[in-house]
């Protein structure tokens, strides 16, 4: 009795400290009644660079300052948490990987502290894209999230000559399968009409433009959706704990993302940590912990996920880890795309608290 006494006087410790209030040696008998903190929004990011402030912004950093996130949580994963007493929305750092991001936001789903029965989950980071489909500093609303971890693999110098791909289907014989069953957590399918409704809100937002990435974007003739300057669109998220690369590759995952989704979904992003979010999301959901149906994933384009013709995927890969990047650009889209339902959301609060928004007409 003793332990468990000493818990609730801990975890009650961060109620009274989020709350403005004291502790004292009630703490035990008191953590039994504190009404857990209503979230309104969760803000889910997944690495910052370096400080929270102050330096080069990562994803988490302009989410902090502009919506003024001050109240610093403790939290027992890879970043703390911070909150928005006025406004209730929570800021979070899962973490680069499926790994990261599935403990952390079962971590958040599962802490006393808050009651997140009514929030909405914002995911808002930065990915590459396909040029096929968008330039760097464009932002797309995701309808599908398919893991690219879960399958076979055989090495690329091994693969039969008939066989497009050494990747396949878990519990399957050979590449894209048909009567291959998705594993739990392989594909996810966010709640249509939430989606819809992001898009439309934040399709004509100005996403700003610079001579860097017309310099960028010049560089991929042929590819028109590329050579545009930043734009707002719906597409799908490809999400892999590898940071692969390259024409070929690329073209495995449109195939594996129409794949999963029944010709459905379109790949245009890849990320890591998505799948692992939308699992947790999912067992919460079944829990009773949080609202599934919620979710919002964006993810905005800071490289593309192949080279420009006459580059090979070594020589472009290269060049992007000795610097080059359109981190700035994306992590700023994600702010001023994803701001913009989270803004929503807090106007129209006595709502969207119990009714989900509806289509736009």
């Amino acid at each position: 009795m003793r332990n468990v006494c000493r818990f609730a006087a801990a975890t009650a410790g961060i109620w009274f400290a989020a709350a403005g209030i004291g502790g004292g040696g009630g703490a035990c008998a008191e953590a039994a009644t504190v009404k857990p903190i209503e979230v309104k929004v969760v803000v889910v990011t997944m690495f910052e660079i370096g400080a929270d402030a102050g330096d080069k912004a990562g994803e988490f950093q302009l989410w902090k300052a502009r919506q003024k996130l001050d109240t610093r949580l403790p939290f027992a994963h890879h970043h703390d948490l911070f909150f928005n007493d006025k406004t209730g929305v929570l800021g979070m750092v899962t973490g680069e990987g499926t790994a990261n991001s599935a403990t952390a936001v079962m971590e958040l789903g599962m802490d006393p502290r808050f009651d997140l029965s009514h929030a909405y989950w914002v995911v808002a980071g930065i990915a590459g894209v396909d040029p096929e489909d968008a330039s760097i500093g464009s932002a797309a609303w995701a309808q599908y999230v398919v893991d690219g971890d879960l399958a076979h693999e055989i090495d690329a110098r091994e693969i039969p000559p008939d066989w497009p791909t050494g990747y396949f289907p878990l519990d399957s014989k050979r590449p894209y399968d048909p009567e291959a069953k998705p594993p739990e957590g392989q594909v996810f399918r966010l709640q249509p009409a939430l989606v819809e409704w992001a898009y439309e809100l934040t399709r004509s937002i100005d996403l700003g433009d610079s001579p860097q990435l017309q310099r960028s974007r010049a560089r991929y003739k042929g590819y028109p959706n590329a050579q545009k300057p930043p734009f707002v669109l719906k597409g799908d998220n490809l999400a892999s704990m590898t940071f692969w690369h390259g024409k070929l590759l690329n073209e495995w995952a449109n195939h594996w993302v129409s794949y999963w989704t029944h010709g459905e979904g379109n790949f245009v992003t890849t990320a890591m940590e998505d799948s692992g979010t939308l699992v947790a999301l999912t067992y919460l959901g079944a829990a009773g912990k949080v609202n599934k149906d919620r979710v919002l994933v964006l993810r905005t384009a800071s490289n593309y996920s192949m080279p420009p013709p006459g580059v090979t995927a070594a020589e472009n890969m290269q060049k992007e880890n000795e610097g080059y990047s359109g981190l700035d650009a994306s992590v700023e889209s994600a702010y001023r795309v994803g701001s913009a339902v989270v803004e929503e959301l807090l106007k129209k609060w006595p709502v969207y608290r119990d009714k989900m928004p509806p289509l736009p007409k």
